[in-house]
């Protein structure tokens, strides 16, 4: 009864163990496809860093801070 699934799963295993090791040919993570691509995603020299103002960090959220009130106001609906 148990002898179809344990072939299967043998099978499979031994199916991932080659395809591991290269016999496919290399894994798609090896890298080197496309490096035009890779070395225009980011440009150094349009970056930019500038320092945080007093005026902007009051502007961040505290990380671990209570979370800030909304600055909703409430009235009584008309009846």
């Amino acid at each position: 009864m148990l002898r179809w699934p344990i072939a299967i799963l043998l099978l499979a295993n031994i199916l991932a163990f080659v395809a591991v090791r290269g016999v496919f040919g290399p894994p798609p993570t090896a890298g080197g496809r496309e490096p035009v691509h890779l070395n225009r995603e980011v440009h150094p020299d349009w970056l930019k860093v500038q320092a945080v103002t007093t005026a902007q960090a009051a502007d961040q959220p505290v990380v671990g801070g209570p979370a800030p009130a909304a600055p909703i106001s409430a009235s009584e609906l008309p009846q």
